[in-house]
């Protein structure tokens, strides 16, 4: 499936909005998912490596700030081929790797030189939770290697004149109803691991969707209260780079439409 998306962090969207592509399927099974038609149900249509590269480029026509992939771990492969393709007809945009940080350190390795940004989450601290909640063993350890692999790779963020990510890291963080101490964990690791200056984007848009309007802790969106004392907590660790949201922004509006066209 793909987009152009207005609704990804001001240094990403920007005016022009980013080139999203999503990738089919996903290594992770959240029981939240908001895109679960495709990452869960395998919703979407099998390209070649060369009509791949041929979609960027399309997406790159329409004047959008980047090149956005989406779930894109089980193809990195396949990606980098088409990227090739994409560089020698003219590929000059930005190219992020949006991704739920569940990474083979050597694939992100493999990765140098293709990609220009690295959009990992950082969702869970403790593996009872991963598992529980994505089915993912080891998630943090895992998670945490490959982000200061991509941070060893592409460094700090450098932002054109408009404020449009260029390079860089930007790590996301979707704060859970229920689940305040699992996001404090994750940001005191941010401030301890990574470099001063880290951007860090904590999201407030969880709403109960897919599986998750049976477990009991996931069935309720984010309160007010929940939000701001991790808004606060950030204060506290100093985490002054990054986004946080209004509570209830766009929510919704966040999960695209998989019914259009490529």
């Amino acid at each position: 499936m793909v987009s152009t998306h207005n609704y990804e962090e001001p240094s990403i969207s920007g005016k022009n909005g980013s080139g999203t592509i999503f990738f089919s399927n996903c290594n992770l099974n959240c029981i939240y998912c908001q895109n679960y038609e495709i990452s869960q149900l395998g919703k979407g249509k099998d390209v070649t490596v060369e009509e791949l590269a041929k979609i960027i480029l399309r997406q790159q026509a329409k004047g959008v700030n980047n090149i956005n992939l989406v779930t894109p771990t089980m193809y990195a492969y396949q990606i980098i081929e088409a990227l090739k393709i994409a560089k020698a007809n003219g590929l000059h945009i930005p190219v992020i790797y949006n991704t739920n940080g569940y990474e083979n350190v050597e694939t992100i390795k493999m990765l140098a030189g293709y990609i220009d940004v690295y959009l990992p989450d950082l969702k869970y601290y403790s593996n009872e939770l991963s598992t529980k909640y994505s089915k993912a063993d080891n998630y943090f350890k895992i998670a945490t290697t490959a982000i200061q692999e991509m941070q060893k790779q592409v460094g700090m963020p450098v932002f054109d004149e408009d404020g449009i990510i260029q390079r860089g890291v930007i790590i996301r963080h979707l704060v859970l109803p229920n689940h305040i101490q699992n996001s404090k964990h994750i940001l005191k690791w941010i401030k301890e691991n990574m470099p001063e200056g880290t951007y860090v984007s904590v999201m407030a848009q969880y709403f109960p969707t897919y599986k998750a309007k049976e477990d009991r802790l996931l069935n309720r969106k984010l309160s007010k209260k929940e939000y701001k004392e991790i808004e606060n907590y950030l204060y506290t660790l100093e985490l002054e780079n990054g986004y946080i949201q209004e509570l209830g922004e766009h929510e919704e509006e966040y999960v695209p439409d998989f019914n259009m066209h490529m």
